[in-house]
């Protein structure tokens, strides 16, 4: 099945078995960011943005995706929003491992994205399924917050035109 999408901002047209899941079409691409961890939507490790949702790549099967835009750590990473998470996970003391840091950043760009003051309950929600094998769920709840909230500091300064 031909299946035509946006990764990274670069167009693909890929002919693939549509039941193949998402995360094996992007390691083949060499989008190695996202990473094999349990291929059972638990620990996060493949996450990736569709359509600017974090999902978990091991669960989508690409015969849905035409037409789909997906970003990986690989292009996040160069993102102003990324740098202002790095901070406040950094202010929290969240050192991540390398192997889950998808779902940890996507998770947290998700819940900037969706909430303007998230309370701890609602960042437990979001994060509570992502295996905490570098960071215990506190520290990264904290991290969350402190970043969501350098995140509208920033917004706040380029409105009023501080820079």
């Amino acid at each position: 099945m031909k299946i035509n999408l946006s990764v990274n901002g670069q167009q693909l047209s890929l002919n693939e078995n549509p039941d193949e899941k998402l995360l094996w079409i992007l390691r083949r691409q060499n989008f190695l960011s996202v990473k094999c961890g349990c291929e059972n939507s638990s620990c996060g490790a493949c996450a990736v943005l569709l359509d600017g949702k974090c999902v978990l790549s091991c669960a989508i099967p690409i015969g849905i995706l035409n037409g789909a835009k997906i970003v990986t750590l690989e292009f996040f990473s160069k993102q102003a929003q990324y740098q202002e998470i790095m901070k406040g996970f950094e202010k929290a003391g969240v050192s991540l491992c390398g192997y889950c840091n998808a779902g940890k950043i996507f998770a947290a760009y998700e819940i900037i994205n969706t909430f303007s003051n998230p309370s701890r309950e609602q960042v437990f929600e979001r994060v509570r399924s992502l295996k905490e094998c570098c960071v215990e769920s506190d520290t990264l709840i904290n991290g969350i917050i402190y970043a969501t909230q350098i995140h509208f500091e920033k917004e706040n300064q380029r409105k009023n035109g501080n820079k």
